[in-house]
């Protein structure tokens, strides 16, 4: 996992021509580009394997108290979906070693976005309803790696 350059941009591009992807998490733009190459209270990372873009994963930090960390969107490369690569690119992020310290992690589904939420029910997060207009899944904490 390493964080994303500007020079990601290129095939960030081509991945989102892919209709799927685009639909649930496009479209994006430059100053979609501008925000997370900025972005101090989070990140976005890229997750490799043997060099190529695989994944990407953004991140809002929480306060290591009572606010969470969330799990603001997750893109796996188009030609790579369906093969468990999300699951390794949500351990990824949950075990990587520049996030501050959290109690907890979140993420929020567009309501329309069955498939989102088909997968954070597999990988063991638990539903808690309804906030702000999206599903809202959470991690156990006792399954959280120790940060500090």
């Amino acid at each position: 996992m390493r964080k994303l350059r500007r020079e990601d941009w290129q095939w960030i591009q081509q991945w989102f021509q892919d209709d799927v992807l685009n639909d649930e998490l496009g479209p994006l733009d430059e100053e979609w580009l501008d925000h997370v190459l900025n972005e101090v209270e989070g990140v976005q990372l890229v997750a490799e394997s043997r060099g190529r873009p695989v994944g990407l994963i953004g991140c809002i930090w929480g306060n290591g108290k009572d606010l969470p960390h969330a799990i603001t969107d997750i893109a796996v490369a188009p030609d790579l979906r369906g093969t468990g690569l999300g699951q390794r690119i949500v351990a990824g992020v949950l075990n990587w070693e520049g996030h501050p310290s959290a109690r907890s992690w979140v993420a929020y589904v567009m309501p329309d976005n069955d498939r989102a939420c088909r997968f954070f029910t597999h990988i063991g997060w638990q539903y808690c309803g309804i906030e702000d207009e999206m599903h809202c899944y959470q991690l156990a904490i006792s399954s959280l790696p120790v940060r500090s």
